[in-house]
């Protein structure tokens, strides 16, 4: 899973420049964490680039930080790429991968979401993960509001 993460950010980077208009975005995001029957609210932070493959495809790279509201919870740092495509002019579908980091061990995730332009520079999205641990595998299920620049 670590080198499906690294070559899709080199591909992503490394785009010729035909593809290589895109969009930079941040965000702000919530919602549940839920593993072995608990769940709990979570928050986080994320920051991006998506590249235009043309006009119906794109491919994008990723930092998150994601915080669990319990007590003890350590930040979950993320770095990631998606790949997805354009729904109509103002939608991405899109599935994304890469890796968690927290507490000195990492774990693959995967998932999927959808982004949606609430304006010119505004989106919302609906995204789930699943972050694939060695013991009890976390999935997030959540709503984010970002800024495209």
């Amino acid at each position: 899973m670590r080198k499906i993460a690294l070559l899709a950010a080199v591909a992503a980077l490394t785009a010729t420049p035909a593809y290589a208009a895109g969009e930079g975005r941040i965000e702000a995001r919530a919602g549940i964490a839920f593993a072995g029957g608990s769940s709990e609210a979570f928050t986080g932070v994320a920051a991006g680039y998506d590249f235009d493959l043309g006009d119906s495809a794109f491919i994008g790279v990723e930092g998150s930080a994601d915080k669990i509201l319990a007590n003890g919870s350590k930040v979950l740092w993320g770095v990631g790429a998606r790949i997805g495509a354009k729904a109509g002019e103002k939608g991405k579908i899109y599935a994304v991968g890469g890796l968690g980091f927290c507490c000195s061990t990492s774990d693959p995730f995967i998932g999927a979401g959808y982004q949606h332009n609430l304006g010119e520079k505004v989106y919302g999205k609906i995204e789930y993960r699943r972050i694939l641990s060695n013991g009890t595998d976390i999935n997030f299920a959540g709503l984010g509001i970002g800024a495209k620049f």
